[in-house]
C-alpha cells in the first residue's frame, strides 16, 4: 500500500511541474518567450512585470527589445505574470530567496517590500540620474520610503467625473466647466444628481467612487472623498489612525457620501452593465484610462456629442488620487548597475516618451507631457493638470494592505450598510492600528 501511494505522489508531482510549466509558457507575452539566457558574454536581468492591457504589454516588449540593441552587453529576461497571480508569486520568490532582478510594484505597496529589505534603496542613483526635477514631487513622495526612493514612475494617473451630456440637457442643466482648474463642489454634484435622478425610468443620478468593489479599486477611488474634507488615514508619522480616519471631518465626508444613498438616494448600491454608455447613469467617476476604453468598446458613445469631462470635485479642498505601476530592483540582484541602467532608460525621457506614445497614459515627468499636444488640450489636460498640481499618493506604510482592506470595508458599511459613520470609522481606525502595531 505504501509502495502505490509513494508511486502515485511521484506522479501527481510531475504533473504539478508540467503545469507550472505551461502556465508560465503561456503566461507571459510572446517576447518572454524568447530564451537568451545561453548567450555568451552578457550580463543576464530577470525582468518580473504585471501584466497588462495589449498596448501595456507591446510597449514593454519595445522598450525591452530597443534597450538591447543599444546595450549589446545586457540581456533582460521579462517575464509578464497576469495581475491576480503577481503579488502571491511576486511574494513567494522573495521569500525563498530567489527573486527577479528588475521588478514593478504598484505604489502603494512600496513599503511593505522596503520595510522587509526585499528591495533595493535607488535613491543615489534617482538624484544624480533620474532627474528628479522632472516629476512631481508628489509622484516622488509616493515612491519614497524613510526618506529614500526605492521606485521610479513611468506613467501617473489620475480620475475626473464623466456625465452624460443628454440627461444634463435635458434636465435644464448647464453643463459642468471643462477648466482643470474650476472642478464643480460635491454640493453642487449632489444638487445636479438630484435633478436627473428618475427611478421611475431606471436613471441613476451618480455613481461616486466605482461602486462597491475588491482589491485596491476602493482605496484609490474613496480615499479622495476624505482628503477632500480635510481628512487624513494616518498621522504624519505613520503611527496611528487613531484622530485622523475618525476626525470630524472624516465623519463628515462618511456621511455625505453615505447620504447619496441612502437620504437622497441619487445612487445605487448595484449598477447594470454599461450603465454610463446607455444613458442610465448622469455622472460617474472614471480614470484617464477610460478616455481610450470608452472610444475603442463603444464608438457609439462619443466624447463631447455624447457625455464631457469635467475636474474631480472638490470640498474644502481639491485633490485626486495619484499612484500606479512602478519599477525597482531586488536586494539579492547581483547586477544593480545594469538593473539600473535599464531602469534609466525606461522611465527617463526617450524611454517614457516610447510608453506613452504606445499606451496614452499620462506620463510621470514635465518634459514628456510638454510633446505631447493632446495632453495639453481638453479633456486629456485635466488629467494631466490633476495629477501635476492635485494629486496625492496613498499612505507609504509597510501595513498598507491592512489600511486598503479598511478603507474598502469602511465604505461599504457606511454605504451598503448603513452603518453609523463613526462607529465604523472607530472599527477602522482600531484594524489599522493594530495592523500598525503587528508590523512594528
Amino acid at each position: 500500500m505504501k509502495k502505490w501511494f509513494t508511486v502515485f505522489a511521484i506522479i501527481l508531482l510531475g504533473i504539478l511541474v508540467y503545469a507550472l510549466s505551461f502556465f508560465d509558457t503561456f503566461s507571459g507575452s510572446q517576447k518572454d518567450k524568447v530564451d537568451k539566457t545561453n548567450a555568451p558574454g552578457r550580463i543576464h536581468l530577470n525582468f518580473w512585470r504585471n501584466g497588462g492591457n495589449v498596448a501595456e504589454n507591446k510597449a514593454f516588449e519595445e522598450l525591452v527589445s530597443s534597450f538591447e540593441k543599444e546595450n549589446p552587453d545586457i540581456s533582460v529576461n521579462m517575464k509578464s505574470i497576469p495581475y491576480s497571480d503577481y503579488e502571491i508569486r511576486l511574494r513567494t520568490e522573495l521569500a525563498a530567496g530567489n527573486p527577479p532582478d528588475i521588478l514593478t510594484i504598484d505604489s502603494p505597496t512600496l513599503a511593505l517590500y522596503a520595510n522587509t529589505g526585499s528591495l533595493l534603496s535607488i535613491d543615489p542613483y534617482m538624484r544624480e540620474e533620474g532627474k528628479i526635477d522632472d516629476i512631481p514631487d508628489s509622484t516622488l513622495k509616493g515612491l519614497t520610503y524613510k526618506g529614500k526612493i526605492y521606485l521610479a514612475p513611468i506613467v501617473e494617473s489620475s480620475i475626473a467625473l464623466y456625465y452624460n451630456k443628454h440627461l444634463l440637457q435635458d434636465a435644464g442643466i448647464p453643463l459642468p466647466s471643462e477648466d482643470p482648474n474650476k472642478p464643480l463642489t460635491w454640493d453642487e454634484v449632489l444638487e445636479i444628481a438630484k435633478k436627473v435622478n428618475n427611478p421611475a425610468k431606471g436613471v441613476i443620478g451618480i455613481d461616486p467612487a466605482q461602486g462597491f468593489n475588491d482589491g485596491e479599486s476602493p482605496a484609490y477611488f474613496k480615499t479622495p472623498l476624505l482628503w477632500q474634507f480635510g481628512a487624513n488615514i494616518l498621522s504624519p508619522d505613520g503611527t496611528t489612525a487613531s484622530g485622523y480616519l475618525d476626525s470630524k471631518e472624516a465623519l463628515d465626508a462618511l456621511q455625505f457620501y453615505q447620504d447619496l444613498y441612502h437620504k437622497n438616494g441619487v445612487a445605487a448600491f448595484e449598477l447594470p452593465p454599461a450603465v454610463f454608455e446607455s444613458g442610465k447613469l448622469a455622472m460617474t467617476v472614471l480614470g484617464s484610462w477610460t478616455l481610450a476604453d470608452l472610444e475603442k468598446n463603444h464608438p457609439e458613445f462619443k466624447l463631447g456629442e455624447d457625455f464631457g469631462v469635467t475636474p474631480l470635485p472638490k470640498e474644502k479642498y481639491q485633490f485626486v488620487p495619484n499612484g500606479g505601476w512602478a519599477l525597482g530592483i531586488t536586494s539579492k540582484s547581483k547586477h544593480p548597475k545594469e538593473a539600473w541602467e535599464f531602469i534609466k532608460y525606461v522611465t527617463g525621457y526617450e524611454g517614457m516618451k516610447k510608453y506613452v506614445t504606445i499606451t496614452g497614459d499620462v506620463p510621470a515627468r514635465y518634459s514628456v507631457a510638454k510633446d505631447f499636444p493632446e495632453l495639453n488640450e481638453y479633456p486629456k489636460n485635466i488629467f494631466l493638470q490633476q495629477t501635476q498640481k492635485f494629486s496625492k499618493n496613498r499612505p507609504v506604510t509597510p501595513a498598507y494592505p491592512v489600511v486598503s482592506d479598511a478603507i474598502r470595508r469602511l465604505f461599504e458599511d457606511v454605504g451598503i450598510g448603513g452603518k453609523d459613520v463613526k462607529t465604523a470609522a472607530k472599527e477602522a481606525v482600531e484594524k489599522i492600528n493594530t495592523g500598525l502595531k503587528e508590523i512594528k
